[in-house]
C-alpha cells in the first residue's frame, strides 16, 4: 500500500461533506483508508507521516485541504479521480432568499432574540472567541468544540459563574435542558432526578437506565470532561449542583465524572452533603470517595441509576442493592456456562466502544478479574497500546477517540470502522468474547443494527458477542427494535454496559494475563 498525502491550498469545505467523500473512497476496492480534513493543528497531529510531503502538511493552514489516501499503486489514480469528481460536485446551500440563515452568532441573536442558549461547534482555535461573544451577549453556552485550552476553559467558566451564566463544555456532547436534548441525547421522560455530568455517554447511560425503571429527568447538564480537573476546579459542576439544589422539580442529584481530581472530589462531596437533597455520585477513579450524609457512592453507572431511582421513589435501598447483586450473580453464572463451551485457546477479552466513559467502565470491571487491560486510553500508562489499530491480550479500545475520528464521523454515527475492527477481532483464535456498546438517540446512526447485525452474526458463530444498548423505545431507533435485531444475529444483549462488562470479566474464569506487547 502507498500513502498519498497532499495539500490543496485555499480549498475549504464542510467537514461533514469531506467525511462523506472519505467514506466513499474507503469503500473502493484497493483503498485501505482515506481522510480529507482541513489543515488545523489538531487534524495535522493525527495524520500519518508521509516522507517528503510532511513539510507541506506542517505548513498547511486551517483554510487548506489535506488529502490522505492509503491505497495500492494500481488503485491510487482511480481513487484520486473519484475524489476530484466528488469534490467538484459539492452541494451548495439552499435557502429562502428572503430569510437567509445567520452567518454569525451576532446575526443569530438578532434573528432569535429570545434564545438564551448558544450551541457552538467550530474548529477549536475559534471556539473560545465565539464562546466569549455569546457570554458577553448574555447567553448560556453549549460548547461542542474540542481543542480549547484549559486556560480558556477556566476563564470562560469563571466569567459565566460571576454573571449567572453557564458554560457546558468544551467537548460537551450531551445535555437535556427543560426536556429538550442537546447534542447526543435520548428521548427520556421528565421527572425529578437532576444529573451533572463530565461525561456525555455516562449521562446518556444513566438517563436511559432511569427511564427504563420509570424515572425521569428534571435537568441533565453536561459540563465537559475537564471540569473536575485541578486546573478548572469543578466550576460548572459546583454551579450546576447549586442550580439543581434550588430547582423545585429536582428531588435527587446525580454527579458523574471520569478521573476527577481528589481535591475537587472532596469539594463536590462536601457540597452535596451540605444540601438537603439526597445525591448519588459515580466518580471513576482508582479509589472511590467515602459516602457522606445523604450522598451515596456508586461503583458503576448502572448502580448510580438504580440508587437514584430508589431514592426518588422512596424505595428500600438495601433491598434494591440486594436485587442488583443478584443480577450480577446471574450474569456470572451465565458466563460460566458459556465459558465451558469455548475452546481452551480462547482466553482474551476485546472491547470495541464508541463511548469513552463506557470503555473506561468496562476496563475497571474487567481488571478486577483479569488484571491490566490494554487500551488507547488505559487505566495505567504502561498498558497504552503501541498501535491502537491492533489489539493484544485483553484490550478495550475507544473508537470515539480523536485518533479514530480524524476525517470520519464518530462511531455513534458511522459504523464502518467498528465493522472493520470486528472482522479483525473475530479472526483471532485467542479471542474469547467481544463487547460493544450501542448508543442510540438524537444524532446517532438511524439504524445501527441494520449495519452491524450481519457482521455480528458472523462473529457470534465463533464466540460470544456481548452488547449493551444505551437508549429507550422513545428514541427514533427504538430500543426494543434494535435489541431484537441484535439478538436475532446471535448477540447477547444485557441490560447495561456494567452488566455486559461483568459478564465479560466472569467469562474468563478470573484468568489474569498482563502479557507485554
Amino acid at each position: 500500500m502507498t500513502i498519498h498525502l497532499t495539500v490543496r491550498p485555499g480549498f475549504y469545505a464542510d467537514s461533514v461533506f469531506l467525511m462523506t467523500i472519505a467514506r466513499e473512497l474507503r469503500q473502493l476496492d484497493g483503498v485501505t483508508d482515506a481522510a480529507l480534513v482541513m489543515g488545523t493543528e489538531a487534524n495535522k497531529a493525527l495524520l500519518p507521516p508521509s516522507g517528503s510531503l510532511d513539510q507541506a502538511v506542517l505548513a498547511a493552514q486551517a483554510s487548506d485541504l489535506i488529502i490522505m489516501i492509503d491505497a495500492g499503486e494500481d488503485m491510487l489514480a482511480t481513487a484520486l479521480e473519484t475524489m476530484d469528481r466528488l469534490l467538484v460536485a459539492r452541494p451548495t446551500a439552499k435557502h429562502d432568499a428572503l430569510s437567509p440563515p445567520p452567518r454569525s452568532l451576532r446575526s443569530a441573536v438578532r434573528t432569535h432574540p429570545d434564545a438564551n442558549l448558544a450551541l457552538i461547534s467550530v474548529p477549536g482555535q475559534y471556539a473560545a472567541a465565539e464562546a466569549w461573544q455569546a457570554l458577553h451577549m448574555g447567553r448560556h453556552v453549549f460548547l461542542f468544540s474540542d481543542n480549547v485550552s484549559v486556560q480558556d476553559e477556566r476563564a470562560l467558566k469563571a466569567y459565566a459563574l460571576e454573571n449567572g451564566l453557564f458554560v457546558m463544555g468544551p467537548g460537551a456532547g450531551t445535555a437535556i435542558i427543560n426536556g429538550v436534548g442537546v447534542g447526543f441525547a435520548n428521548a427520556v421522560p421528565r421527572g425529578h432526578i437532576g444529573i451533572v455530568s463530565a461525561s456525555g455517554t455516562g449521562l446518556q447511560e444513566v438517563s436511559t437506565l432511569l427511564a427504563k425503571q420509570g424515572s425521569g429527568i428534571s435537568q441533565a447538564i453536561g459540563v465537559g470532561g475537564r471540569d473536575l480537573s485541578d486546573e478548572v476546579g469543578g466550576i460548572m459542576t459546583r454551579q450546576a449542583i447549586d442550580w439543581l439544589q434550588a430547582d423545585p422539580e429536582t428531588a435527587v442529584i446525580i454527579a458523574i465524572s471520569k478521573l476527577p481530581s481528589p481535591s475537587v472530589t472532596s469539594q463536590i462531596m462536601a457540597q452535596l452533603a451540605a444540601n438537603n437533597k439526597p445525591a448519588v455520585v459515580i466518580f471513576m477513579s482508582p479509589t472511590l470517595p467515602d459516602a457522606i450524609g445523604d450522598v451515596r457512592v456508586a461503583s458503576t453507572l448502572h448502580e448510580a441509576a438504580m440508587l437514584a431511582h430508589v431514592l426518588a421513589t422512596g424505595g428500600d435501598v438495601a433491598q434494591a442493592q440486594h436485587h442488583h447483586q443478584q443480577k450480577i450473580a446471574a450474569v456470572a453464572e451465565r458466563a460460566a456456562q458459556i465459558r465451558s463451551q469455548l475452546s481452551p485457546q480462547r482466553i482474551y477479552l476485546r472491547g470495541l466502544f464508541s463511548g469513552g466513559t463506557l470503555c473506561e467502565e468496562a476496563m475497571r470491571i474487567w481488571s478486577q478479574s483479569v488484571g491490566p487491560v490494554w487500551s488507547n486510553g488505559p487505566l495505567e500508562p504502561a498498558y497504552q497500546l503501541q498501535d491502537s489499530h491492533r489489539s493484544c491480550a485483553h484490550s478495550a479500545v475507544d473508537l470515539g477517540d480523536e485518533e479514530f475520528t480524524i476525517g470520519r464521523p464518530h462511531p455513534m454515527i458511522d459504523n464502518e470502522l467498528r465493522m472493520q475492527r470486528l472482522r479483525t477481532e473475530m479472526a483471532d483464535p485467542t479471542v474469547a468474547a467481544i463487547q460493544m456498546d450501542i448508543v442510540i438517540g438524537y444524532g446517532a446512526h438511524p439504524d445501527p443494527a441494520a449495519e452491524l447485525a450481519p457482521v455480528i452474526a458472523l462473529a457470534a458463530q465463533q464466540m460470544p458477542v456481548v452488547l449493551s444498548i444505551t437508549g429507550t423505545d422513545a428514541d427514533i431507533q427504538q430500543f426494543d427494535h434494535q435489541k431484537a435485531q441484535f439478538e436475532a444475529a446471535g448477540a447477547l444483549v444485557l441490560e447495561s454496559n456494567a452488566l455486559a462488562s461483568h459478564f465479560m470479566a466472569c467469562l474468563t474464569g478470573g484468568a489474569r494475563d498482563n502479557i507485554r506487547q
